[in-house]
């Protein structure tokens, strides 16, 4: 997809971090914007700003870890344009520690949103792209830890490998299918986004009664220190992002350091040795 303006771009997650920095993006280029967040306050506010700074705009109030609510999130952006040209399955959540201290709620939560929610735009949307039959893009926002599996983010790791997985399977379908419609697969390491607190867009029905354990206080620590010591901002993976998108490039990897880690892992495998901790230096294998 070479040019945007004038297309339609339906945004998950749009209320901030990497989604935000995808309506911006967006917005400059022209596109018509359709974006979504479970937090409705937060989408108001940044739809009005964009409005007001010339955008054509529309907010959906979007759970996308339910199916029917993505259906109509479509409904929405078919109704306003008639077609949507990329789709950006970006919402996402995160919780961390010890895995054995994790509850079926943690488990419901981060699935329910980073899974089943990039899930339910891909079962939505690509039979509308397939039927415009003109080029059209998903892109669908998974993690470094897709690739690689740091210790006490389990549940995170196992929804973002699921992303990654699902998303390479996606890819092979759309080309068998003969489509016009591409997709990519971003997988940022720690930027400064609002990941650290998704806790507060936690629906009830997932809250957790107990209090957290220590493992879960520690790693919620170290993860806010990492997200806020993370170099390059939202909008400078928005705009890899929609690079990636304009020359049809399948993985998008924002900070490629990460992938001496992302070999070691899969010489682990080759070797079949037992896996190697990410987050210290590699060691030296004979």
């Amino acid at each position: 997809m070479e040019r945007f303006d004038g297309k339609v771009a339906v945004i998950t997650g749009a209320a901030s971090g990497f989604g935000r920095a995808f309506a911006q993006k967006g917005a400059a280029l022209g596109m018509k914007l359709v974006l979504a967040d479970i937090d409705g306050d937060a989408l108001g506010e940044l739809v009005e700003a964009l409005a007001e700074a010339g955008a054509d705009v529309i907010g959906v109030p979007t759970d996308v870890s339910d199916g029917t609510a993505v259906e109509a999130l479509a409904h929405r952006a078919l109704d306003a344009h008639g077609k949507v040209h990329v789709l950006f399955n970006n919402a996402g959540v995160g919780t961390s520690g010890f895995l054995w201290e994790m509850s079926a709620n943690d488990w419901s939560w981060v699935f329910g949103v980073n899974v089943m929610g990039v899930a339910h735009g891909v079962r939505v949307f690509t039979p509308i792209m397939l039927r415009q039959n003109e080029p059209a893009h998903i892109v669908n926002t998974a993690s470094v830890a897709g690739l690689i599996s740091p210790p006490a983010m389990g549940i995170y790791n196992a929804s973002k490998h699921a992303v990654v997985a699902l998303t390479e399977a996606l890819y092979h379908d759309l080309r068998r299918a003969g489509a016009t419609v591409g997709c990519s697969l971003l997988c940022p390491a720690f930027a400064p986004t609002g990941i650290a607190q998704a806790e507060r867009a936690r629906p009830a029905r997932w809250r957790n009664d107990a209090p957290p354990s220590a493992s879960q206080l520690l790693a919620g620590r170290e993860l806010r220190k990492a997200v806020r010591s993370g170099r390059l901002s939202a909008a400078d993976i928005a705009e890899a992002t929609f690079d990636a998108v304009r020359a049809d490039r399948f993985y998008v990897i924002t900070h490629p350091a990460i992938m001496a880690s992302v070999r070691v892992r899969h010489e682990d495998i080759e070797q079949m040795r037992p896996p190697t901790d990410p987050s210290v230096a590699p060691p030296a294998h004979e």
